[in-house]
């Protein structure tokens, strides 16, 4: 076993130096207020233990990476239902693209692009009220978390729902065709919600355990979802989970991953790790610069990409 405190340790030490630090989103205002200096690290292996490095308890917003809880629960309540309104296939297009919606017929290319990802939070309001769907999806990420101290900062919520104008069109396009079933502004409300949930690496890394365990909380033995759909919500992240920078990051990381636009990058060593990673400033794709520097750098040295060392 490497010194992973020590790694982890170097690295976010190696991050707080550097000069480039990508730039800060801005078209949600509220998260142009964010200080880009920031870097955080956390993993959690397989005994339970943490190890983290700089901002690891500072609270960002999760923003995209809430897909992949969604996913979760989305396929909890559905199972493979869920595939007829989505498809599994990389999009090769920006995160929130109109062009290829029209061209598909409504019908979004995976579950974490912006369309894709309004679709399963429809589905999840199915039958309940926004707040009690919203209710779930909180309440299913702090039992992952293990911390009932888990919110979401409705300052972000309300600054996505002011600019959420390109959401709203895919939204509207998807509801003509049939794959939103429930009020727009209901869906929107949902899907503005639960990417405003703010959460620290310590955090994240924790609630994502289950993915690097076939399935399982490794602490205490329980089942969160069954092994082949761990390991399909793994593939998907692998080949989407980076927008139209999925294949640089599995090329370069080599891990499942998931990325926000809050600076965010859930990654997933399987069988042996959950890594979460935080840095504000964007590349040009839309995902964490220092964070995807961070990640390659902690594949390398422990030759954790599942591609072999």
């Amino acid at each position: 076993m490497h010194d992973l405190d020590h790694i982890v340790k170097d690295i976010a030490a190696e991050m707080a130096e550097r000069p480039d630090r990508g730039t800060v989103a801005t078209y949600i205002p509220e998260l142009a207020n964010v200080d880009a200096g920031q870097f955080g690290i956390a993993i959690v292996d397989n005994d339970g233990r943490v190890f983290t490095g700089g901002d690891a308890d500072t609270p960002f917003s999760i923003q995209s990476i809430s897909k992949v809880f969604t996913l979760t629960l989305a396929l909890g309540m559905a199972g493979d239902r869920l595939w007829r309104r989505v498809g599994r296939e990389p999009s090769g297009s920006p995160f929130n693209s109109v062009v290829q919606l029209e061209f598909e017929k409504g019908i979004p290319r995976n579950p974490f692009i912006n369309a894709g990802a309004i679709a399963v939070t429809d589905l999840i309001l199915s039958g309940h009220q926004p707040r009690e769907a919203l209710g779930e999806i909180l309440r299913f990420v702090r039992f992952l978390a293990d911390d009932p101290s888990i919110a979401i900062d409705e300052k972000v919520a309300a600054s996505e729902q002011r600019t959420g104008f390109r959401n709203a069109a895919l939204a509207n396009y998807m509801k003509s065709f049939g794959v939103i079933e429930n009020p727009v502004d209901l869906a929107l409300g949902v899907y503005f919600h639960q990417c405003a949930i703010a959460m620290s690496c310590r955090q994240l890394a924790t609630a994502a355990r289950f993915l690097a365990h076939n399935g399982r909380n490794p602490k205490t033995g329980l089942s969160v979802v069954n092994a082949e759909r761990a390991r399909r919500i793994n593939a998907i992240m692998l080949t989407c989970g980076h927008y139209d920078g999925s294949g640089e990051f599995a090329y370069r990381v080599g891990l499942p991953g998931k990325s926000g636009v809050g600076g965010g990058i859930l990654a997933i060593a399987p069988g042996r790790a959950s890594i979460a990673v935080w840095s504000p400033g964007l590349d040009q794709n839309g995902n964490s610069h220092l964070g995807r520097i961070a990640l390659e750098a902690l594949t390398k040295r422990l030759g954790w990409s599942i591609f072999g060392a």
